[in-house]
């Protein structure tokens, strides 16, 4: 056997992927830990995070399940926010093509179902060493994510089973979410045309009809401006740049 190549692939790749995902535990320990307690606050135990992170695994859209789960049954709503949330996805699968590519064998489907923002940013910039086997070092990166997400979801709700204080209000960690996220957004953006778009068809369609069925309407307002729009937008931006 070459020299460059391990003899135990699978062990060498664990030990050295824990390092280069360590970094990222305390940011999914805690992020876990909100999902737990916002499941508790639901009325959920703890075998509903382990499932949901275990099965579902795609951050914010676990938030959106787990209201839909204490909510009226609205599967559309779910499946349009769900493609809007995760549509990004489409643009990593296209990014790791050749990574996650035939040639990794079965690794590969659980390196495509584990896609997330942080494993597509570890798996796309890695450096791995001659000696390791690539595709097993990219799974055990995505599985150490995925423990540690995991991990935090079960932890945060059986701490919130013994929190000295009320659990109410907790749910507004979905809201605070996706301000974060729309923020972070807006600071990234050269040209805010986008964003003010879809601020400006949410708050017409909250007006016109409630906001109890606002979103159905939003999402489709948003997508269509966007599309028929894009040409322009994509100008602008270059002439920004």
């Amino acid at each position: 056997m070459s020299k460059l190549q391990s003899d135990r692939p699978i062990r060498d790749a664990a030990k050295a992927a824990f390092p280069y995902s360590a970094p990222m535990i305390a940011a999914f320990l805690f992020l876990g830990m909100s999902y737990g307690v916002y499941m508790k606050a639901l009325g959920f135990n703890a075998w509903y995070p382990f499932l949901m992170a275990s099965l579902i695994y795609a951050g914010s859209v676990e938030f959106i399940v787990a209201g839909s789960l204490a909510a009226a049954f609205a599967p559309l709503h779910i499946l349009l926010i769900t493609l809007m949330v995760s549509g990004r996805q489409i643009f990593y699968g296209i990014s790791m093509l050749e990574k996650y590519g035939a040639h990794l064998g079965k690794k590969r489907w659980y390196l495509i179902t584990s896609l997330v923002d942080e494993s597509f940013t570890l798996n796309y910039m890695a450096k791995i060493p001659p000696h390791l086997n690539k595709g097993w070092y990219m799974v055990f990166v995505s599985l150490y994510l995925q423990t540690y997400w995991v991990a935090g979801a079960v932890l945060g709700n059986l701490f919130g089973e013994v929190l000295p204080f009320d659990l109410k209000g907790v749910e507004f960690a979905m809201t605070a979410l996706f301000l974060v996220i729309f923020a972070e957004n807006w600071m990234k953006e050269k040209s805010h045309e986008s964003s003010l778009l879809g601020l400006g068809i949410a708050f017409t369609a909250l007006l016109l009809v409630g906001k109890e069925h606002f979103l159905v309407p939003t999402l489709i307002g948003i997508w269509g401006a966007l599309t028929f729009r894009r040409p322009k937008l994509e100008s602008r931006i270059e002439k920004v740049e």
